[in-house]
């Protein structure tokens, strides 16, 4: 049996970026082909970067993408790496991208891999399903492929696939089954979500059973706005073997030998169509020998537990924001309790305490706590800490406004986000809002005041997922025999604004163990009134909680983005009209 050696390139593009992303696979295959790979495989739309949304339909873009494609192809073979057969993704069309009603059926653009070979696109596959449902839209951009493309790589029959295309039964692998091939290639843009890593495996391993062959699959890693990408590419064998693994959250390659079975028959050709694809076959010509010496194995990497899982998905998400946005620096309000300290951490991990400004602006209301709190933790970190008492500018406004109650509470968050603009303005710091996703939920915060702010990294995080994160990031420290990054206090004690005397967060909502199952259950899984309180939640409990999140709908419109790691993020994922007289109660 022939056996080939696989490289699978986890790495990290960047949207828009032809010229970077096309560098990357220029670096990363010099690496491949060092380690002896005889077949190289890169991430859904390499060179694009995903998702472009609405990029498709800029005809410059799609016509930028083509041309870097073949000037990859080119530069490849004058780096000496022509005979290595190089898969990448990428955008195509055939026809101007088009949304009109009358845009010619089977036409438009195209969700792409290439396969690149001595200088030339030797082989192209459009993705076949096109995922849309919850952040994938690919219906609004993308004609879907109605043709298995199978190409011959050293004796072996291989077929090209893209990300949807193993989500769904049927299409793509039920018909490589049926063109004998030895392996599917599956080259992958698949968004983390908290424990998607314990559903890919079995996915795959469906997927091989159906295809009768081999599975290598390759996924981006990286954040890209909400979204945050964490590998995990790994190779199943037709039995269903996991053979090898790759880290979370990390670029990587994976180099792994693999024995696969002989092809038969002609190697080029189209075939008849079967289960609605028709079947294109291409023969390369000779690639890399095999290698000698021992055989390479990738290894297999466990995935973690779900804190770490998901804080080293913040932590990657927050960075490639600040840097793929060049943001020299974040800035965010310290206040001495868990939400800023986690954000503060998270952030301080991301870009290191030295591009990290933390501000304690206390108001007469602020405890003692809050301050030592606050001060306590930027010593930790080493961050940039500083004191902006916000009490001078508070009455300058009541001497002026004649305001009561919620007003001066309010009033007091919009004067910090006033503070943190002004030093954002001044200085260059993309602002950090730290409010978690308990209270966006429920709207409790203040526009244009706690609120403010370009990303949030605790956005899609339930309260009490934020302590457990803060508790883990401390073990996790002590573990490593470093200083633990959140003040002891700041995790303990009871949560609070601080806006008027003595205030907690448990005066206006649930405790946040009550709180949180409600949340998860109607956000997360739909599950209406009568659901919730089947599930053994109060009533009034209940419809007090819903009342709060189906009024807020305006305030979350109006919220920063933030790294997704749930099923259902506001934003990209929960999208319900902020005018809306629906209410599950009645």
């Amino acid at each position: 049996m022939p056996t080939l050696r696989l490289a699978l390139c986890q790495v990290n593009p960047t949207v828009g970026d032809l010229a970077g992303n096309a560098g990357l696979v220029r670096t990363w295959t010099r690496q491949a082909a060092d380690a002896g790979a005889q077949l190289v495989l890169f991430p859904e739309l390499m060179l694009t970067g995903y998702p472009v949304e609405d990029l498709v339909f800029r005809r410059s873009f799609v016509a930028a993408s083509r041309a870097a494609l073949h000037r990859l192809a080119a530069d490849l073979a004058a780096d000496g790496l022509g005979d290595l057969p190089v898969l990448v993704g990428y955008l195509d069309a055939d026809g101007p991208p088009q949304v009109s009603s009358d845009a010619e059926p089977g036409r438009g653009a195209r969700n792409a891999a290439a396969l690149l070979h001595r200088g030339e696109v030797v082989a192209t596959y459009f993705k076949h399903h096109l995922p849309n449902y919850g952040v994938f839209d690919e219906d609004r951009y993308f004609v879907p492929g109605d043709t298995l493309t199978v190409v011959r790589v050293g004796g072996v029959d291989v077929a090209l696939t893209i990300c949807e295309d193993l989500w769904q039964a049927g299409g793509p692998f039920a018909v490589a089954r049926e063109a004998g091939v030895g392996l599917v290639l599956s080259i992958n843009g698949s968004p983390y979500e908290l424990n998607k890593d314990d559903v890919r495996l079995p996915l795959v391993r469906r997927r091989a059973a159906e295809a009768g062959a081999a599975v290598a699959y390759v996924n981006m890693v990286g954040g890209q706005d909400e979204l945050v990408y964490d590998g995990d590419s790994m190779i199943v064998a037709a039995d269903g073997t996991l053979l090898t693994r790759a880290p979370q959250f990390v670029e990587h390659l994976l180099v792994h030998d693999l024995e696969l079975p002989a092809a038969a028959g002609a190697p080029g050709g189209t075939g008849a169509p079967a289960d609605g694809m028709r079947v294109a076959r291409h023969d390369l010509p000779a690639i890399p020998a095999a290698p000698s010496g021992p055989a390479a194995d990738g290894g297999v990497i466990e995935p973690v537990a779900d804190e770490p899982e998901v804080w080293h998905a913040l932590v990657l998400g927050l960075r490639d924001y600040v840097d793929k946005n060049r943001f020299p620096s974040v800035v965010l309000g310290l206040s001495g309790g868990i939400d800023s300290a986690v954000a503060a951490a998270i952030a301080v991990d991301a870009v290191g305490p030295d591009r990290v400004v933390g501000v304690s602006m206390p108001s007469q209301h602020s405890s003692e706590h809050s301050r030592t709190d606050a001060e306590d933790l930027a010593k930790r970190t080493g961050l940039d800490y500083r004191v902006e008492p916000i009490q001078p500018m508070v009455d300058t406004f009541l001497a002026n406004m004649s305001l009561s109650g919620v007003a001066v509470e309010n009033l007091q968050a919009r004067v910090r986000g006033v503070i943190l603009m002004a030093l954002s303005n001044q200085e260059g710091h993309l602002v950090l809002t730290t409010g978690n996703k308990s209270e966006l939920a429920v709207g409790y915060s203040t526009l244009y005041g706690d609120s403010v702010g370009g990303y949030n990294p605790v956005k899609d995080v339930w309260k009490t997922l934020v302590w457990r994160l803060a508790k883990w990031r401390n073990a996790d420290a002590v573990r490593r025999g470093q200083t633990p990054p959140i003040p002891e206090n700041s995790i303990g004690k009871p949560p609070s604004a601080e806006l008027s005397p003595g205030q907690l967060d448990s005066d206006t909502l649930p405790d946040y163990d009550v709180l949180d199952p409600i949340l998860i259950g109607y956000v997360d899984g739909d599950l209406g009134r009568d659901g919730l309180v089947e599930s053994g939640h109060d009533p009034a409990v209940v419809d007090k909680v819903l009342r709060m999140v189906d009024t807020a709908e305006y305030k979350r419109r109006q919220s920063a983005p933030g790294t997704k790691i749930s099923m259902k993020a506001f934003g990209r994922d929960r999208r319900l009209p902020i005018t809306n007289r629906w209410r599950e109660d009645g």
